[in-house]
């Protein structure tokens, strides 16, 4: 998914609903995120990363809990992984 802003437009949609967190890639071409907030706006955030931006292609989505995972202040891109 690399190349094709999945990062930045994950990013956008996140301060647009108000949750914390992180996004990076990773080596093998995946994309990582940590979403953080109500549960709403990160449940809209991950129904929108199953379709991603226009140009990106979405095979898989796996969400977890983060579980103890610290609070985040805002939403940031992260270096690869």
């Amino acid at each position: 998914m690399q190349g094709v802003g999945f990062r930045d437009a994950l990013c956008g949609e996140a301060l647009d609903r108000g949750v914390t967190g992180w996004v990076r890639n990773r080596s093998d071409g995946s994309v990582e995120a940590l979403v953080q907030g109500e549960a709403d706006r990160v449940a809209e955030l991950i129904a929108w990363a199953r379709r991603g931006p226009p140009a990106s292609r979405v095979d898989d989505v796996r969400v977890e809990d983060a579980g103890g995972e610290p609070a985040h202040a805002g939403f940031e891109r992260q270096p690869t992984a």
